[in-house]
């Protein structure tokens, strides 16, 4: 499983996904919330389909590694898996005003460009690299990044994020699973990206 790096550092996988929708259902996903991305939106998996758990209200539990300090208690999620070593992560957070929105992206930006650096300054036993994909050009933007761990007990994990805004609505979509760089599915995640944005409202 991809969610083997330790003291707190929760990388996204199929346990972790499950974990994450453990809460259940809430009335985050009443008329008028933000719309989550469907199972058939996450990039494809060759072997596995996705599935869904519920939209539920608060903070991801556990939280995301890098961004999981900078979610408020407004946040509203979707976790997703397959049944392989495969997990999705969607948090949306709907600000008072546009400012705000503005601001929080920025935030998570900022924790994302020193994801790798943190993620070794606490666990000494991990290695990790980054890389920016850049700027997508969907509603206020879209941002991409991809995360690559590595343990000294021989776990290797690759994870891509993104940080996407429309107007007051802010939104984190999270992909993990085991493997290297090479193993990430940049172009489908970029995809996924651009619906999750055109979707919030």
């Amino acid at each position: 499983m991809s969610m083997r790096i330790s003291r707190g550092l929760c990388v996204v996988g199929a346990g972790a996904a499950v974990a994450a929708v453990v809460a259940g259902t809430s009335p985050a996903a009443a008329a008028g919330s933000p719309r989550f991305l469907s199972p058939s939106e996450l990039p494809p998996h060759a072997t596995s389909a996705w599935t869904a758990g519920p939209v539920t209200a608060g903070q991801p539990d556990p939280l995301p590694m890098c961004v999981g300090d900078a979610l408020p208690s407004i946040s509203v999620h979707r976790a997703y898996r397959t049944d392989l070593d495969t997990g999705a992560l969607q948090v949306t957070v709907v600000e008072r005003s546009e400012q705000r929105a503005k601001d929080f992206a920025a935030l998570l930006r900022k924790d994302l460009d020193g994801c790798a650096k943190k993620l070794m300054e606490q666990d000494p036993e991990i290695t990790a690299q980054q890389k920016y994909y850049g700027k997508l050009n969907v509603e206020e933007g879209a941002h991409v990044y991809g995360v690559h761990t590595e343990a000294t007990w021989g776990a290797s994990d690759i994870n891509m994020f993104s940080v996407g805004r429309d107007g007051t609505t802010v939104t984190l979509v999270q992909w993990g699973q085991m493997g290297t760089f090479a193993d990430a599915q940049v172009a489908d995640f970029k995809t996924t990206t651009v619906k999750a944005v055109n979707k919030l409202y």
